[in-house]
């Protein structure tokens, strides 16, 4: 007969607005075990699985905050709450918690034209003390009231137990929770009913999720152009700035799971990343793991007219399920490119060959010890369609190469770091003499600007006399002068216009970067760490930059915390440009 063997959920914090997949494993009458459904409409041997979603409602109401969702909201803005669309917005933990967030929050009401200044914030019963009247706008005048925050409750209920009561929001395998459901628990429940009495055989599996929270409202960012007319505009789904035979291009390390402490978002759900990042032609991400990949981001970004491709981390390192092991992803969307051909690039692999070649017998085992951090990139080709238009005025296939990597992490092994590098780009190298082909390198490389790998990448060598050279235990960086390579990479924050160009825009991306190295201030912000490690590099002969996302500023963060947050998913932040492909010309 048919049987559950066990249920569970990729995420355990449940967002509004992002779908949630159970993963069911069942046993089929023939004993084998399966995640296939088995609906009412395709019975097997008479039975079916029967799903159920549940809100839990306790006797003890509580209302979480909207910036920080491990707290109870103990202020409310009433503004926010007159609003249904608004209202999950509306809570706060504490005035200073309101206080920082307001240079954010008063978007919300001018987005509603919401202009008034009579009663604005709402202590409830814990609250206590005065908002000092000194923000700017509506927050020059404050008017207290004593009622708390009221939960939205639905009239209809379906079950009562002790001091819960259980209210069905959902008959199906998946639900996407909805603002109703913000500081409550979810119970998911499968049961194996009979065909014909539609009743539940034996007990159901059950699970239940942490509270719902809002999803996450990140301070908005804008696509900045970088060349025509200085104007800022709003990288919207629906009207994005894009001009014919451009194209978009987002790198993004999501922090997996495993990188991740439970009380922090462990990754960005893919309908949340969708939207926030609104429909980018190429995207790029790290730390992505092998369940979440095949289980979430693929079968997901496939309903948004996404292809998939790519490559777990090797497994000699690692313990444990090999389905945690994470790995880099690449996405691009099937309207604008079509996949030529993908290159796997484990540094395991190429750790072996050089200990082969070049390291002494008796040291082989020292040396594969520091060599092999199952590292590994992603290389892809793709050709550009660009509404069924060849990019290239002679007529000729447009094709593109991205690489798609994340670079050991450990920062005392400088050599390791650098060695992985340079494989890496004697790999694009031998794809660039087979082919005359833009080039895109994006990835978490955990390197600083002005290290030896960043040298290597946008100068094509290093100096002799670098720092970091003096870390080679093995002696794999020597001769230093074979460290070079002879790819046109540059940032893509490298370039003259950025400098030289006027604009409120520009002016405020100026202001977030090191203009020492011409790279953000930082791309990575922890609570013992705040750097740049994440770059999009390009080959400055092929492609030109259009435009690109404004960066942050410390200031664009909530002050009162480390990344990841819960407006910020990931202790990075994503890099996002718009290329166009330049006319090829003779090498």
């Amino acid at each position: 007969m048919l049987s559950v063997i066990r249920v569970h959920l990729p995420s355990e914090i449940p967002i509004v607005g992002c779908e949630l997949t159970p993963y069911v494993l069942v046993r089929r009458p023939d004993k084998s075990a399966a995640t296939d459904d088995v609906p009412e409409s395709a019975p097997l041997d008479g039975y079916f699985l029967r799903y159920r979603w549940y809100r839990v409602h306790s006797d003890k109401k509580v209302t979480i905050c909207s910036v920080h969702p491990t707290q109870q909201a103990t202020l409310q803005c009433v503004f926010c709450s007159k609003r249904r669309s608004l209202v999950s917005k509306s809570y706060h933990c504490s005035p200073k918690c309101f206080v920082d967030a307001w240079q954010h929050h008063k978007t919300l009401h001018e987005a509603e034209n919401g202009n008034e200044e009579d009663e604005l914030v709402r202590f409830n019963s814990t609250g206590s003390g005065v908002l000092s009247g000194t923000l700017s706008g509506s927050m020059s005048n404050l008017s207290l009231a004593s009622n708390g925050p009221t939960p939205f409750y639905p009239s209809s209920i379906s079950q009562k137990s002790g001091g819960e009561t259980l209210v069905e929001v959902g008959s199906c395998k998946t639900y996407t929770p909805t603002a109703d459901d913000i500081g409550y628990v979810l119970k998911f429940e499968c049961a194996v009913a009979n065909a014909e009495s539609k009743q539940v055989v034996g007990h159901p599996s059950t699970i239940l999720t942490s509270r719902v929270i809002p999803a996450p409202s990140p301070s908005p960012r804008k696509l900045i152009p970088v060349n025509g007319a200085d104007v800022m505009g709003h990288l919207d789904q629906d009207g994005r700035i894009q001009s014919a035979g451009s194209f978009t291009v987002l790198s993004y390390n999501i922090l997996s799971d495993t990188s991740a402490s439970s009380d922090l978002y462990s990754y960005c759900p893919p309908g949340l990343f969708l939207d926030r990042y609104y429909r980018v032609d190429v995207v790029c991400l790290q730390e992505v793991q092998s369940d979440h990949f095949h289980e979430i981001f693929a079968p997901e970004l496939d309903k948004h007219g996404y292809q998939a491709l790519y490559k777990r981390k090797t497994n000699e390192v690692l313990s444990g399920s090999t389905s945690a092991i994470d790995g880099c992803a690449t996405f691009f969307r099937r309207d604008r490119f079509s996949h030529v051909k993908k290159y796997d690039v484990e540094f395991n692999k190429a750790a072996q060959s050089l200990t082969e070649a070049i390291i002494p017998p008796t040291q082989k085992r020292t040396a594969l010890n520091r060599l092999v951090k199952d590292n590994i990139a992603l290389i892809v080709v793709l050709e550009a369609k660009f509404g069924n238009q060849p990019v290239d005025s002679s007529g000729k296939r447009q094709l593109i190469c991205v690489a798609n990597t994340h670079v050991n992490v450990q920062q005392e092994l400088k050599d390791v770091k650098l060695w992985q590098v340079h494989t890496l780009l004697k790999g694009l190298e031998k794809i660039a003499a087979s082919a005359d082909i833009p080039m895109l390198v994006c990835g978490d490389f955990n390197t600083l600007p002005g290290s030896a790998p960043h040298t290597l990448l946008v100068m094509g060598k290093v100096d002799p006399l670098h720092p970091d050279l003096l870390v080679d235990p093995l002696g794999i960086l020597r001769p230093q002068t074979k460290l070079t390579h002879q790819l046109p990479l540059v940032t893509f924050l490298f370039f003259p216009s950025v400098h030289h160009r006027t604009g409120l825009g520009l002016e405020q991306h100026r202001r977030r970067m090191d203009l020492n190295t011409n790279e953000p201030l930082f791309t990575n912000c922890t609570r013992d760490f705040i750097g740049t490690h994440d770059y999009i590099f390009y080959t400055a002969d092929t492609l030109m930059v259009e435009s690109l996302l404004d960066l942050l500023d410390e200031d664009g963060l909530r002050k009162d915390t480390a990344l990841p947050s819960p407006e910020w998913s990931s202790n990075h932040i994503a890099l996002l440009a718009e290329f166009r492909c330049m006319p090829r010309t003779r090498r």
